[in-house]
């Protein structure tokens, strides 16, 4: 074979190599368009991280540690919001490319109401994209990827949903903090708390003091340090009220001229101060609320306070919340509740 001729082969071979790896990095349906659309993390254990950030500047990041995943470095959060979301991270599919005719638009309308995610693998980016508007009919979303080694975007916009799922996915990138947060306002399994202090300044005679020695023996006492008998059955079951009680809503901005006005001229009706274990106090104090009025209107009966919700300040006096009777009702009791059914013998 003439030297011209091998070269000639050498060259084209290498073309055609190069064309093939072109196509392969840039070609529509090579291995560009399966890397446009992968948009799941298959292994969400291997999350620590997620950074989310909208176009209005609202951001926040949720970050796991070895007590739960937390937002902002400040609050736990709500177990729900946290699963909804890796499963949706896990689960996510394309349903189809965003259509020519509709592309360009799609892109404008990402490029202003997009929420932008960060997945890592401890502090490496393992995924990044952008969630966007939801399609017409509701049961799609528009999501757009980027390519992690170059930084930018991927071309073309694709229509994702979650296999059984109807309805859109955008509303699951959740982007503020106190939407966030766990409701959580007092919760102590019994074999936490080493002592109860109950105050009731309405009724100062139905306060009492609790000692949990174990799970198994207590104490109970009125203010003065006077011994009191007590059902042990209905002290476990009172023991047990203290776990998982959650608000209503945690106050936020919007509600601080109500915060201002309990801390100048409210006076609590109620307080617990709860010693665990670690002999590390927590303080709640609790406000009525002045009622609705359309429930005054409602029931033709002047209410001087709100019947079903009230206030507690918490977290050493950091935090105020919007309870329920419903939920918080039951911590409120007098020492009749565990009177023995039978005299007690001495």
């Amino acid at each position: 074979m003439k030297r011209s001729s091998l070269i000639t082969i050498v060259v084209l071979i290498a073309l055609i190599i190069g064309s093939i790896l072109i196509f392969k990095k840039k070609g529509g349906s090579g291995t560009l368009d399966e890397d446009a659309r992968n948009f799941k993390v298959k292994d969400t254990a291997s999350i620590t991280k997620i950074f989310m950030a909208d176009k209005n500047g609202k951001q926040c990041t949720v970050v796991r540690t070895p007590k739960g995943w937390m937002v902002n470095d400040k609050f736990y959060v709500r177990a729900d919001a946290i699963l909804t979301l890796l499963e949706t991270i896990k689960n996510v599919e394309v349903k189809h490319p965003v259509g020519k005719a509709a592309k360009e638009v799609a892109l404008k309308v990402l490029a202003y109401k997009a929420i932008k995610v960060e997945i890592y693998a401890k502090d490496e980016l393992i995924k990044q994209y952008y969630v966007g508007h939801e399609t017409a009919d509701g049961e799609g979303t528009h999501m757009l990827l980027t390519d992690i080694e170059s930084g930018e975007n991927y071309p073309d916009p694709f229509i994702v949903f979650i296999p059984g799922f109807n309805g859109y996915l955008n509303t699951r990138y959740i982007v503020e903090e106190k939407f966030w947060r766990n409701l959580s306002v007092i919760n102590f399994s019994p074999d936490q708390l080493k002592r109860i202090e109950y105050s009731n300044m309405v009724k100062p005679d139905s306060s009492f003091v609790i000692d949990v020695i174990n799970t198994k023996k207590f104490e109970l006492s009125d203010p003065k340090g006077q011994k009191l008998p007590f059902d042990e059955l209905n002290m476990k079951q009172y023991l047990a009220y203290f776990l998982n009680l959650n608000c209503e809503a945690i106050f936020t901005d919007t509600d601080k001229p109500t915060r201002d006005s309990l801390i100048k001229k409210g006076k609590y009706f109620a307080s617990f101060t709860i010693t665990d274990k670690q002999d590390k106090k927590h303080d709640y104090f609790f406000y009525f609320k002045s009622p609705p009025s359309k429930r005054n209107i409602e029931y033709g009966i002047r209410y001087k306070y709100d019947p079903d919700r009230f206030f507690v300040n918490f977290d050493e006096k950091k935090e105020w919340a919007v309870i329920q009777y419903f939920v918080f009702g039951k911590l409120f009791i007098t020492t009749e509740y565990f009177k023995p059914s039978v005299p007690v013998k001495k």
